[in-house]
């Protein structure tokens, strides 16, 4: 697969520094029952990365020590973590919001029979991948006979009380472009969802989230072998809004890889641009040094304050702040 790292890190995108640390992104491994097209972890059914108990305490232990609003939990397929649902629990008598990114599907593997209903005793928000509306469109990116199983997951998503605006289940869709292009606008495509979810399958769904295709991993590879690399990224770059850096997730969030290492975001991870870390200065200096050389674990961060720090950046961070803005929670204005 290409590699498109090196094209990004040679960037002029501006700096962004920390606000209050409020959500813990958690990659619980890289196992998932799906290999989207779309895909920016590389995930699939093959992958053996799986996040393990140590790992989800010093986690839990984190949260102890800290202010933490809300966990969110991804992949691959997080449900496919065997501690998940210990996480998940463990998180709750926490009294932290829980957010799994579920693709669905997952709901009706065999051996996750019960899986929504402990979503929903656990009041676990529902963030679910629905790429399209139609079966063509979501079939193409996500595998033959994904938009029929996804249709089915919705509906014993209601049956259990998500997506009717009840603020202890809230169930929100997430559309990704099927191209190199950038999302529609949030609110008119999240009517379309609306109407045509309701009027053919009778499913309900509480928000829509527009996401935009980062050139990283399975869809940066696909970009640079069709050679629409560049294209996309002029793209982004003249689509950058300066009033979307006030908003974007990095500031709020860290992320966790499959291991415990700590990263500004999701796709900083996958890039593998750790943390900025601090190191003493020469004897001279009573300052510290910002440094990448180590790789920071959540373990070497329970007495830190992230407050103020500087953020990682790179060309493909034109992704998050491009025309609407995208984050894991959909556009930013």
């Amino acid at each position: 697969m290409l590699d498109t790292r090196e094209r990004l890190l040679n960037s002029d995108f501006p700096s962004v520094t920390r606000t209050k640390l409020e959500t813990l992104q958690v990659n619980l491994g890289y196992k998932c029952n799906l290999s989207c097209t779309h895909c920016h972890v590389n995930a699939g059914p093959n992958r053996k990365e799986l996040m393990s108990r140590e790992t989800i305490d010093q986690l839990l232990e984190y949260i102890d020590r800290h202010d933490i609003q809300a966990l969110d939990l991804t992949g691959g397929a997080p449900e496919l973590n065997p501690d998940f649902r210990y996480f998940v629990v463990e998180a709750r008598k926490r009294g932290v919001h829980v957010m799994d990114r579920c693709n669905l599907t997952i709901l009706l593997e065999p051996g996750q029979e019960d899986l929504a209903q402990f979503l929903s005793d656990n009041q676990v928000e529902i963030v679910a991948s629905l790429p399209c509306y139609t079966q063509d469109n979501v079939d193409a990116q996500r595998g033959k006979g994904v938009f029929d199983g996804s249709i089915i997951a919705l509906q014993l998503l209601n049956s259990l009380g998500y997506g009717h605006g009840d603020s202890k289940k809230p169930l929100s869709l997430v559309y990704n472009p099927g191209g190199a292009f950038l999302p529609p606008a949030q609110q008119q495509l999240e009517e379309d969802y609306t109407v045509h979810l309701r009027k053919h399958f009778d499913i309900e769904f509480d928000q829509l989230y527009t996401i935009t295709n980062m050139p990283i991993s399975r869809f940066g590879a696909v970009l640079a072998a069709k050679g629409e690399f560049e294209n996309y990224m002029d793209l982004l770059r003249s689509s950058f809004s300066q009033e979307n850096l006030d908003s974007v997730m990095c500031k709020s969030l860290i992320s966790i890889d499959w291991q415990g290492y700590v990263f500004d975001c999701d796709f900083n991870q996958m890039l593998d641009m750790p943390l900025l870390t601090a190191k003493p200065a020469p004897p001279e200096s009573n300052e510290l040094i910002a440094t990448t050389e180590t790789r920071t674990h959540i373990s070497d961060l329970l007495q830190r304050d992230l407050l103020g720090s500087s953020i990682v950046v790179a060309d493909h961070c034109y992704g998050c702040t491009a025309g609407q803005g995208s984050s894991c929670g959909g556009a930013l204005d």
